[in-house]
């Protein structure tokens, strides 16, 4: 479903990582309910996604899919679980049988001999490039990437090599626009991005960035829609004051 709609629809993604979001997410028609490693920050305290392990993903893939969602229910492998085509076949099936339908992890071709063998197993291989977060340390914060000599050929090779090896779509995060819309119009499968300009085939957020329920932290890109946290503050102090 989500490849046929390149260039025909735009695609909505948001993370969720409950059940009761999903579900708010679902009947809002959602195409992507994405249960990210961002649950790390957003739902955990990690200062990243490093620390996040399965466990802690199959947990959270458990809770979403209790609500049966008609949009895709997509799911991350966490750093360190495919680290070899065995273990991401492994760890993919195990985010399967937890609920999710589709299973992402980050990189490009050094990956491919992954993806190759998860793809080959039935399941949905959701893709991403640009700034990667589980290697955010290394990199020494976020970064947009494209922009150094040599980025974006590498991110047009590695988004060719994963179309090959069989991804439905494409995660560009914080990849500079002009690049973005060039790997939008050479691939045949879609991009979903996230502070990565407006030309690809769909978006990606956080859905706490976008609702304002995580206001300690906000993404430069990131237009959030609403204030709930202040909202919640108010109703809590309004309480309070009923008592």
């Amino acid at each position: 479903m989500v490849r046929e709609m390149k260039r025909r629809e735009k695609i909505t993604a948001l993370t969720a990582y409950d059940y009761p979001m999903t579900r708010i997410l679902d009947e809002a028609g959602v195409t992507i309910i994405h249960v990210g490693d961002t649950l790390g920050m957003v739902v955990l305290g990690y200062p990243d996604t490093t620390q996040v392990t399965m466990e802690d993903m199959e947990h959270h893939v458990r809770a979403a899919a209790r609500a049966k969602p008609c949009g895709l229910l997509a799911a991350d492998l966490p750093i360190g679980s495919y680290d070899t085509a065995r273990s991401a076949v492994a760890n993919a099936r195990r985010l399967v049988q937890a609920g999710a339908e589709a299973v992402k992890a980050e990189g490009g071709g050094e990956i491919l001999e992954q993806v190759r063998a998860i793809v080959s197993e039935g399941i949905p291989y959701f893709g991403h490039l640009g700034m990667l977060p589980q290697h955010v340390r290394e990199e020494g914060g976020y970064k947009i990437k494209g922009r150094v000599p040599g980025e974006r050929e590498r991110l047009l090779d590695d988004a060719a090599a994963l179309a090959e090896a069989g991804a439905f779509a494409l995660v560009l995060e914080i990849v500079t626009p002009p690049v973005a819309a060039e790997i939008t119009d050479r691939i045949d499968i879609p991009t979903v991005g996230i502070g990565s300009g407006p030309d690809c085939d769909g978006q990606i957020l956080v859905t706490n960035d976008l609702l304002g329920t995580f206001p300690w932290f906000v993404p430069k890109f990131v237009k959030p829609r609403m204030n709930a946290a202040e909202q919640m503050r108010t109703a809590i102090a309004e309480w309070k004051q009923s008592l």
